[in-house]
């Protein structure tokens, strides 16, 4: 039997300051759960092929879509399907889980200085 272990995750968001930098805290198959500080605005951006989910653990996060924005508090979630174009913005630092495919870079199909490229575990 593999070694299971629990994760806490308000432990996990201790172990690193960095705002729009997701780390990796576990991967289920295909998919990794990485977790993010935001603060700020994002950039626009799109993943043309991977859908993404983005929960808040705390603070809140609002996600800017071309028709209108979707506001998240602690507790909450949206599924952005690929090919959506979307911006995350947070007023105040929000703590983030974010639920996508291995493939998936954090700034879709347009590339910045925030495009990472070499994903850290924590």
């Amino acid at each position: 039997m593999r070694l299971l272990k629990k994760v806490n995750l308000t432990q996990k968001f201790t172990l690193f300051s960095d705002l729009w930098s997701p780390k990796v805290a576990g991967e289920i198959g295909d998919y990794y759960l990485k977790l993010a500080k935001l603060k700020g605005e994002f950039l626009w951006h799109k993943h043309d092929t991977e859908d993404e989910m983005f929960l808040v653990v705390a603070g809140r996060l609002v996600i800017r879509l071309r028709d209108g924005d979707v506001e998240l508090s602690p507790g909450e979630f949206l599924i952005i399907p690929h090919g959506v174009e979307h911006m995350p913005v947070a007023d105040i630092e929000a703590h983030v889980v974010l639920f996508e495919p291995k493939t998936t870079v954090n700034t879709g199909d347009t590339q910045s200085e925030r495009t990472k490229t070499g994903l850290e575990w924590i």
